[in-house]
C-alpha cells in the first residue's frame, strides 16, 4: 500500500496560502463603504426643457458658464443624443450590479489606502472621448457610459484595438486607473525601462485593487494577447537586452511598446501577431518579482525607482519553448 506522506504538506501549503488571501478579503469586506451613483446621464435627458434650470442648480459643475441654454436644450432634444441614450438605458437602465462592483473595488481601496476618499459616481453621456472614459478628480468619479455598450455596437467609429475594451468588464479597471495614476509618482527618468516600470507598478496595483479580474481585463488585452506575451515573453526581454534598450532614452519606444495601439513595433514578422503595450506587459512582471522577492511594502514599492525594482526583482522570463 503506498504511502501519500507528502499530501498533508501540500494540503497544508495550500491552506495556507488560501488562509492568507482570505485574510486579506475578510478585512476588506469589513470596510463600510457605501457609493453615491448619481445618473446624471438619466436627469439630463429626461428633463423637459423648461426644467433646465433646475437641473443646472443641481448639477452646476456639468453646466460650465459661456453656453447659452439653448445648446443643453438642442442636445436634450436631438435624436441622434436621444437614440445614444436610449442605448445607454438598454444596458444601464438598472446600474445596481456596477454600483455593488464599484463599492467592492473601493473596499480594497481603502484597504489599501485607508486616507482615500469615497468619491461621488456620476454617470453621463458624453462625446466619446476614448482617451477619458473615467474622470477621477477632487472627489468625483465621473464614467461616461456611451462607451461601455460593447465592442461591436453600431456607434463605434474606432478601431478594433480600441473597441474591445468598449465594454462593462473595463468599467472597473479603467476606475483603478484613474486612481492608481493619481498614487504613483511620475518617473524621475525618460529611460523606457522607467516607463516600463510606471506601468508595470499601475498593473500591479490593480491586481490588488481588482483580485477576481483577469490579467486581460486589467491590462485591457484579449485572452488570447495574454497568452501571446506569455508564450513570447523570453524572445521579447531578450529583444530588448539585444537591443539595448532598457536605458535607452528614445521617446520612439513609447508609442512602439507602451502606448496603445494596435501591435507592437519590433519591426519584424511577429508585429502583426503582437498586441500594443507589450513594454508595459513586461514591466507589470518585474514588478510581480520585485514583490515575490522582497519584503516590501507597498508604499515603498511606489516611492522606488524603476533602477532599483529592475535590479533587486530577480527577473528570469519564461525560456522560449
Amino acid at each position: 500500500m503506498k504511502q501519500y506522506f507528502w499530501l498533508p504538506l501540500v494540503l497544508l501549503v495550500l491552506f495556507v496560502a488560501c488562509d492568507k488571501k482570505s485574510k486579506v478579503e475578510k478585512a476588506v469586506e469589513q470596510i463600510p463603504v457605501e457609493v453615491d451613483v448619481n445618473r446624471f446621464d438619466k436627469a439630463f435627458f429626461q428633463t423637459k426643457p423648461e426644467d433646465l434650470g433646475k437641473l443646472q442648480a443641481q448639477y452646476p459643475f456639468f453646466f460650465p458658464p459661456g453656453n447659452d441654454d439653448q445648446v443643453w436644450i438642442e442636445k436634450m432634444q436631438n435624436p441622434q443624443w436621444r437614440e445614444l441614450y436610449n442605448e445607454v438605458e438598454k444596458r444601464y437602465g438598472d446600474f445596481s450590479s456596477e454600483t455593488q462592483q464599484i463599492e467592492e473595488l473601493f473596499k480594497h481601496i481603502k484597504y489599501y489606502f485607508p486616507k482615500a476618499k469615497i468619491p461621488k459616481v456620476y454617470t453621463v453621456i458624453s462625446e466619446m472621448d476614448y482617451q477619458n472614459k473615467v474622470i477621477y478628480a477632487n472627489n468625483m468619479l465621473i464614467i461616461s457610459l456611451e462607451l461601455y455598450l460593447g465592442k461591436d455596437h453600431k456607434f463605434y467609429q474606432f478601431p478594433e484595438y480600441l473597441k474591445q475594451n468598449f465594454t462593462q468588464s473595463q468599467i472597473l479597471p479603467d476606475i483603478a486607473h484613474t486612481f492608481a495614476m493619481g498614487q504613483i509618482p511620475s518617473p524621475t527618468e525618460s529611460t523606457f525601462l522607467s516607463q516600463m516600470i510606471y506601468a508595470g507598478k499601475e498593473l500591479y496595483l490593480k491586481d490588488l485593487l481588482l483580485p477576481q479580474t483577469t490579467d486581460a481585463d486589467k491590462i485591457g488585452y484579449k485572452p488570447e494577447q495574454i497568452t501571446w506575451c506569455q508564450d513570447n515573453e523570453g524572445y521579447m526581454w531578450r529583444y530588448f537586452i539585444e537591443n539595448k534598450m532598457l536605458y535607452d532614452t528614445d521617446q520612439k519606444l513609447i508609442p512602439r511598446f507602451i502606448a496603445p495601439a494596435p501591435f507592437s513595433k519590433f519591426y519584424l514578422e511577429i508585429d502583426n501577431e503582437s498586441p500594443g503595450r507589450t513594454g508595459c506587459w513586461i514591466g507589470w512582471q518585474i514588478v510581480r518579482s520585485y514583490m515575490e522577492n522582497n519584503e516590501v511594502s507597498l508604499p515603498e514599492l511606489l516611492r522606488t525607482d524603476a533602477k532599483e525594482i529592475f535590479e533587486k526583482s530577480k527577473y528570469k522570463p519564461k525560456k522560449d519553448e
